[in-house]
């Protein structure tokens, strides 16, 4: 909460990417606050990144999700973001993730 907190100032004009990490799966959401709906969805258990990566809990995996959520943001016409990490230090599946969405053309 206290991330969230401090993205509202930015977040009224922009989506929210919000990321969730567990053991075994990373996911990541971009999710309109004002409206209160999800615009688009990637994490580990979607059949693209299954294909792409072996495991669900590694750094290539939270990249390939990482460019597959910002390839469909870019669909539904987002093109920048406020990314919330959810708590998560920045660094290992986060940071891949985030990055993999800044190639993809995503903003934040």
């Amino acid at each position: 909460m206290r991330v969230r907190r401090r993205l509202r100032a930015f977040s009224s004009d922009r989506p929210r990417l919000s990321v969730f990490r567990s053991g075994k799966h990373i996911y990541a959401q971009i999710i309109d606050d004002k409206a209160g709906a999800t615009i688009a969805a990637a994490s580990t258990l979607d059949d693209d990144v299954r294909k792409e990566a072996s495991k669900g809990a590694d750094k290539t995996a939270a990249a390939v999700v990482g460019r597959i959520i910002a390839a469909r943001g870019k669909e539904k016409g987002v093109a920048e973001v406020v990314f919330d990490r959810g708590g998560y230090l920045f660094h290992g599946r986060v940071k891949a993730l985030a990055d993999a969405a800044r190639e993809g053309g995503l903003k934040f």
